[in-house]
C-alpha cells in the first residue's frame, strides 16, 4: 500500500508528498529530515492521507497534486469526493481517504 498525504506547513503552506510508511515518513518531517522544503517550516499538520495500491499511482498522484495552486490544493483535501472524481477522470485511478487519526 502507499499513500499521498498533504501536510501544512507552520507557514501556511501545503507540502504533498507520498511514502509507504506514514508514520516513518512523518516523524522525518518533524525532525527535519523529510523533504528539504519541509525543513524549518514546522510545526505540521496533516491534512488529508489517500491511498492506493501501487508506488506507480502514488507518484501520479502526488505528482498532479503538486501542480496545481494552494487554492486548489486546500479544495482537494476539504472535498474528498472531488479529488477522488478528478484523479479516476484524468489518470483512470481509483484513490481511497485514508483514517490518519494515529499519525500524530
Amino acid at each position: 500500500m502507499y499513500y499521498v498525504y498533504m501536510l501544512g506547513c507552520g507557514d501556511g503552506s501545503v507540502y504533498t508528498g507520498m511514502t509507504n510508511d506514514v508514520k516513518k515518513r512523518i516523524e522525518a518531517h518533524k525532525d527535519g529530515e523529510g523533504a528539504k522544503y519541509t525543513r524549518g517550516r514546522g510545526p505540521f499538520k496533516l491534512f488529508s492521507l489517500w491511498e492506493m495500491d501501487t508506488k506507480s499511482q502514488a507518484c501520479k498522484v502526488e505528482y498532479f497534486i503538486k501542480r496545481h495552486s494552494k487554492n486548489k490544493k486546500i479544495l482537494f483535501y476539504t472535498d474528498e469526493k472531488y479529488l477522488i472524481k478528478l484523479i479516476y477522470e484524468e489518470k483512470g485511478i481509483e484513490i481511497r481517504r485514508s483514517n490518519f487519526n494515529n499519525c500524530f
